[in-house]
């Protein structure tokens, strides 16, 4: 609700979910799936990205509350991949003697799959169902599709980068069912 309430102010357009369950006392499998509409206007570049992602995982419950065992801290890992469409409208071309021109690439469809770990906590609100959950999601970028050579810098769910190496964070209202 909240990236959906922010992105009326800002470029980027992200909406995701998650589900969580506890496979055992202290291990919990995740998923996530998304969709996510951005630009990237830095360095003479002007690209735009749109499209789905989802991630699969696990997390490991590493310090638990002892009056309620789903709170606590936990660290993990997913795998992921973003399936969508994106469009140069502007790249920057060194031409002969220091002269700069650019050009641009229609629009095309691209997948991109990475790994991430996740570092988070998350605590029960009052005596409600309701939980806060918040993490950090260090990414490695394991393979992207390229239009015509040219390494994507904007891949749904993983981020703004033009380098293999990206940092998430996120939180979450989660609800116990």
């Amino acid at each position: 609700v909240l990236n959906a309430g922010l992105s009326a102010f800002s470029d980027r357009k992200l909406f995701q979910g998650f589900i969580s369950t506890r496979f055992n006392k202290k291990l919990y499998l995740v998923g996530d799936i998304g969709f996510e509409k951005n630009v990237y206007q830095k360095n003479a570049y002007d690209a735009s990205a749109n499209g789905f992602f989802g991630k699969l995982g696990a997390y490991y419950m590493l310090v638990m509350d002892s009056e309620n065992e789903l709170n606590g801290f936990y660290g993990g890992g997913k795998l992921a991949a973003s399936v969508y469409k994106q469009e140069y409208a502007k790249i920057p071309i060194k031409g002969f003697s220091g002269s700069n021109s650019s050009t641009s690439y229609p629009a095309s469809s691209q997948s991109s799959y990475w790994i991430e770990a996740n570092i988070g906590g998350r605590i029960k609100l009052f005596q409600t169902r309701f939980y806060i959950d918040a993490q950090v999601q260090p990414r490695y970028l394991l393979y992207s599709t390229k239009q015509d050579g040219i390494t994507p810098m904007i891949v749904p769910g993983f981020g703004k980068s033009s380098g293999k190496f990206n940092m998430g964070f996120s939180w979450y209202i989660a609800y116990q069912f």
